[in-house]
């Protein structure tokens, strides 16, 4: 599980499936982060796996585990749909799914190879 720490990541591009998702549950995501998440996520390669908390370790959970984050500066969270969390999905837990209240590739003038800080609090 991550815990406080600070990762150097690189970005991956993803399926773009993640969008629809948030724009069917914003309200979900709002109520549980405090902000209006922008629709998509910036897809994240880890050096090593990582699990994310489980609802009985970091709070409610609604088939997507959610943790805060800050990515070069930008406050958001990680997410990770259930099915990539049990390794049934299209991510390995090498991938992570990073989303900010704007669309972060743009905020941070990244793309595909590119490399990322993320912090991670207690």
């Amino acid at each position: 599980m991550l815990g406080p720490m600070l990762l150097t990541e690189t970005v991956r591009s993803g399926k773009g499936n993640f969008s629809y998702c948030m724009v069917k549950l914003q309200t979900l995501y709002t109520a549980e982060t405090g902000v209006a998440l922008y629709p998509g996520s910036l897809g994240i390669e880890l050096a090593v796996s990582c699990d994310l908390p489980t609802k009985e370790e970091y709070g409610r959970r609604v088939s997507v585990s959610l943790l805060p984050c800050s990515v070069s500066g930008i406050q958001g969270c990680i997410m990770r749909i259930d099915p990539n969390a049990d390794g049934t999905g299209d991510h390995p837990k090498t991938i992570i799914e990073v989303a900010v209240q704007a669309r972060l590739g743009d905020a941070l003038n990244v793309s595909d190879g590119d490399i990322v800080t993320n912090k991670v609090p207690d």
